[in-house]
Order: structure tokens, then sequence, then C-alpha cells
């Protein structure tokens, strides 16, 4: 028996389907019809797939293999979405067809335990991701890494894993501490450390903070803030999403007034600023999800407009900016992190030739999708080694771990930074 394919027969859903109307200018823009060329690997294609699911198809095990393949292999990437004059929210879209894919399949047992212990235990659990961290750091300073790099019998999951690990820095952000501004008060904010970037990048945490006070504003980070949920979505987990959406929720409001809501991380941000239609059902949330959400700003939105003391520390390089897809395409925020690099002295700024095209790490699709992420991720390194850059910047936890990977991939000689780092490096310069 089908499970859940009411998912994709709502009216609501059925009014976004109808809105594609088939021109193919969505097909350019797909990270995976760029690999494979294919139809079904485009928007067009996956939502004539949604359609007929929608529609009784998918009761035959030809058809429900067909349309497992290639609603998996999509990034979620959403360039689709700025590419579409027709205003599809493939998205929303998307996201309810990975449900129905998640609900009907039989992950293995060492899949499902992994997915326990990422999602369910590391990624709400700071402590034991801390813990993580910490013998990731050992793992490193024992040169492990240099003999596992070594090893060619390592599974293809494990190893794409290894691979995106970053060099760690145990820079943990203070919970619950007022971190005071560094001259003339301009307001407060609250700042969502994320999951994965408070335990594998706390450096740009750390810089991030620092930025924000040499701007004049107090930074507190609310205890008991957890994931995003996003990671949890992504794998089908709806109600498990909601319930972190849930606890957010309650901690940042409680906490009272405050100029935004920080969030350094792309991904991280279009999840929180989602969170209305996360819970747009919940009669007790709902509400609650809206005041929320309409305090979230990506930080380098936020800076844009409030950058009180320009950078003035000289950088030399040449630098490339490669855009996290959910800033770009989610949140729309495209401009800022692009006017907040050329302020630096002495950065040259060089825009890649498709700037809008995915990294291939999609949340956890590096990991999942191996192949086809490290193709996609192979065209963005070409990108980036044309315009000769030695510093790649990225706004996003995923795009900054797959860009080292990336960097180690193509034997560039080149350094991976955060918008903050950047501006965090200049006034340090200063």
């Amino acid at each position: 028996m089908i499970r859940n394919l009411d998912l994709l027969r709502t009216p609501n859903y059925q009014k976004k389907l109808s809105q594609c109307i088939h021109c193919g200018l969505c097909l350019q823009a797909c990270p995976t019809y760029a690999v494979f060329g294919v139809e079904m690997d485009a928007p067009r294609g996956r939502i004539a797939l949604m359609k007929a699911a929608s529609e009784g198809r998918l009761e035959t095990e030809e058809f429900r293999e067909t349309f497992t393949q290639h609603i998996s292999l999509c990034l979620a990437c959403r360039a689709c979405e700025t590419a579409c004059p027709s205003g599809v929210q493939y998205g929303a879209l998307v996201e309810e067809a990975r449900l129905v894919v998640e609900r009907n399949r039989q992950p293995g047992l060492a899949e499902r335990f992994l997915r326990w212990l990422g999602t369910k235990q590391l990624m709400v659990k700071p402590g034991l991701l801390k813990g993580l961290a910490y013998l990731m750091w050992l793992y490193e300073k024992l040169r492990l890494q240099h003999l596992i790099r070594t090893l060619n019998f390592l599974p293809k999951t494990l190893k794409a894993m290894e691979a995106i690990l970053p060099p760690i820095q145990l820079k943990f952000t203070p919970l619950g501490r007022l971190l005071p501004a560094r001259q003339n008060p301009h307001g407060r904010i609250l700042f969502f450390t994320g999951c994965i970037q408070e335990g594998f990048l706390s450096a740009v945490n750390a810089a991030t903070i620092r930025v924000l006070q040499h701007n004049g504003y107090e930074v507190l980070a609310p205890p008991n803030q957890t994931c995003c949920g996003a990671a949890q979505l992504h794998l089908g987990d709806k109600e498990f999403a909601r319930q972190l959406a849930r606890q957010n929720i309650d901690v940042f409001l409680a906490v009272g007034e405050c100029e935004a809501i920080l969030n350094n991380a792309g991904g991280c941000g279009v999840s929180l600023k989602e969170y209305p239609h996360l819970l747009a059902d919940d009669p007790l949330y709902a509400e609650r999800a809206r005041q929320f959400s309409a305090k979230v700003r990506d930080v380098n939105e936020f800076l844009a407009a409030n950058l009180r003391v320009p950078p003035r520390g000289r950088i030399e390089a040449r630098a490339t900016y490669s855009d996290s897809c959910h800033l770009r395409h989610g949140q729309k925020v495209i401009r800022q992190p692009r006017d907040l690099l050329k302020m630096v002295p002495g950065l040259q700024l060089i825009e890649l030739s498709a700037p809008d095209r995915c990294c291939g790490s999609a949340g956890v699709y590096n990991i999942a999708q191996v192949d086809t992420a490290n193709a996609i991720l192979d065209a963005k390194m070409e990108d980036i080694a044309a315009t000769g850059a030695d510093l790649i910047v990225t706004s996003n936890t995923g795009c900054y771990m797959q860009l080292i990977a990336g960097v180690r991939r193509a034997g560039l000689k080149a350094r991976v930074r955060h918008v903050v780092e950047v501006l965090d490096e200049s006034y340090a310069a200063d």
C-alpha cells in the first residue's frame, strides 16, 4: 500500500502544481539537468512526476521506482524558483514529494542508525556534538586524517563524510551570557548558533559575534536553542522538524525585545524564516511562528543595512563569492554579501560565471548522493579556478565544508572563509 499520497492531492498542492506552464526556463538553472541532461532530472520533469503521482500512477512498481529515483536526485537548491516566470513554489512542492518518497521506502539498518544518530542525537544535543568536535579535533591534531585519506577500501559514504570535515577550532559560543558591545550600544541581537556550524565551524560563530560587537551590538545566544530542523525535514521527518521549530520559537520569544534574531547559515536561515509555513496548521504556534520569523535575518542582510563601522584593515587577496543556494534563491539575499566584501580595502572581488549554481552540498545530499554531488562540485570548482581566486568566500555551513573538500579535490591553493570572517580579519588588521 502506498502511504501519504494524500499529501500530493490537497487543493493547495494541486494549485501549486498548476502554476507550472511547462516553459522549460528552469532547465538551464537546474544542476542535476546539467549533469544528466534528462527531463526527469529537471524541475519541469519532476513536476510532471508529482502530478502523475497525485493522479494515482504511483501504485505501479515501475513508476514508484522512477518517482523515487528522480525526486531523490533533486538538490532542492531552488534555483528553478529564481528562473521561473510563473512563480512556481518548487521548494514547497518537492518538500511534500520527498515526504512521500521517504515514507514509502525501507532504509537499511545502517542508514536508519546513522539517521537516528545524526538528526535525533548529535544535531539536537549540543553536548554530544561538541564531544564529537573534540574527537575530530584530536583526530586532526594526531594527523590520523592523512592516514585515513590514503585508505581506498572505505565505504563511499564514509569517505564523503570525512572529505568535508573542516579544520576544527574549539571556540564554542557562550550560551546564555550577554556579550557587550564594544562601543555605543545600538541594541541587542539574539544569535542562532546552529548545530553543525557551532560544532564544526565554531570560529565562524566567534567571528560573527566579534563583528556585531564591533558595530555596537550586544549579543545573546539563548540557551536551549536547537537545530533548525532543515535536515530532518529533508529526510522526511516533518513532525520532528516541527518539534524543533516549536522549541526554537519558545526559546527566542521568551527572551523579549531584540533588534533581530540573526543566523549566519543560508540553509538554517531559510528554514527559520519558513517556520510559518511549517507550522501553518498548528493552532498554538502559527501566530508565534509568524512573530518569530518576522525577526529572523541573515547576518549579511543585517550587516549590509547596519554596518556602523566600515572595515579599514587591508586584505590583499583575489576573492570570489560562492552563493549559498538557500540564501540566494530561498531568502533572496544576493547583493548584500557582495556589498560587504567590496568594502574591504585591498580585496579584489571576481564574480563567478555561474554564481547561482549549487556546489553540491544541499544539506545531506553530498553524503546521500555522492557521485552526483561530486560532479556538481567539480563544475563549481572549475568556475572558481577560472577566477584565479586565492580566497573563496561563502555564507553557509554546508557550502563552507563542501568547498573545503572541493579545494583539495581540485588541487587549488585557496582559503575558504565566511563573509563575517573576512570582515573580522579586516577589523583585526586595522
